[in-house]
């Protein structure tokens, strides 16, 4: 978790980011993490040469999009990934007012509101300097794209003290007509649409995993050797082969074609053929099994 520092007031809503994502492997990862999230490490440098020390390997990238507009609103997210689901506290921003919601996968679990003031997301020490920061350098009267200048000011020192900031920030600004009674009906109506919009990708990528599984599970049912069926007829090069009963039949995209004892086309390299002559796969070749004979087809053919 890295920094989201946003402004909600009067005059609309600045929200920055930085881009930074660490991605952690290994059993040891919790002791990294301690070291980096309370300060102990400072640079990149030396997170990687700790990861090394304590082998966990990690994966450090600059390119995550943690805010962007939704209707009129700003939406900040930080996530955690858990074991079985994703964690998200997003903030949702526009003039007047601002919402804070934590969703477990795509269940929401808190929603809080409020109109105005300077909200962080963050590490403890990332929010820590920023309010030291904030402190030190904000002033109510600013301009929002002043405020925008700020904020990044902020996250360029910051970053220099943690590698939990990256050297890349997204800055946005929004700045619809609300009042405070607009703002929380508007932002209401936006949030519970982009949670929707959630739940719908969430439900595609279950299926889509689902989908996946299904089809290592039928690679993995690939006849490289055995028997397949028998000829049922001939028609010149082509023939019907009758499937035995632990043979299916799919196409490319891994959609059915046909099932046990049901028929699919070949093609034969040879007029030796007749019909009832066995059909089998040897050494990863479908060929007739009198003679060796190579046929061909467009489907791919596995077990039950």
């Amino acid at each position: 978790m890295s920094l989201i520092i946003a402004y909600v007031g009067k005059k609309g809503c600045v929200m920055a980011s930085d881009k930074r994502r660490i991605a952690y492997f290994g059993t040891n990862r919790q002791a990294l993490e301690d070291e980096l999230y309370n300060g102990n490490i400072t640079t990149d440098d030396e997170l990687y040469a700790r990861s090394k020390e304590l082998d966990v390997p990690i994966k450090v990238s600059d390119d995550a999009d943690k805010i962007r507009i939704v209707g009129n609103t700003i939406r900040g997210e930080v996530s955690t990934k858990g074991t079985h689901e994703t964690k998200r506290k997003r903030i949702y921003g526009t003039t007047n007012g601002y919402q804070i919601v934590e969703l477990i996968g795509s269940e929401t679990k808190s929603r809080q509101a409020g109109e105005k003031g300077i909200i962080l997301f963050g590490n403890d020490y990332a929010k820590k300097q920023a309010e030291i920061l904030i402190k030190r350098k904000w002033k109510a009267s600013h301009s929002l794209r002043m405020m925008g200048d700020i904020f990044e000011e902020i996250f360029k020192e910051i970053s220099l003290k943690t590698p939990t900031i990256g050297k890349e920030f997204d800055i946005l600004i929004e700045q619809p007509k609300f009042t405070t009674s607009e703002a929380q009906r508007h932002l209401n109506r936006t949030i519970d649409a982009d949670i929707k919009v959630l739940t719908k990708y969430r439900q595609q990528l279950a299926e889509e995993l689902v989908e996946k599984n299904r089809e290592i599970e039928l690679a993995n049912k690939i006849i490289d050797d055995g028997p397949i069926g028998k000829v049922a007829s001939i028609d010149g090069k082509m023939i019907e082969v009758t499937l035995n009963d632990k043979t299916q039949a799919f196409n490319f995209n891994w959609k059915p074609l046909a099932g046990p004892n049901q028929n699919v086309i070949m093609f034969a390299d040879t007029d030796d053929i007749k019909i009832g002559d066995k059909v089998i796969i040897k050494d990863e070749v479908l060929c007739l099994k009198k003679n060796s004979s190579p046929l061909s087809c467009n489907i791919i053919l596995c077990s039950l």
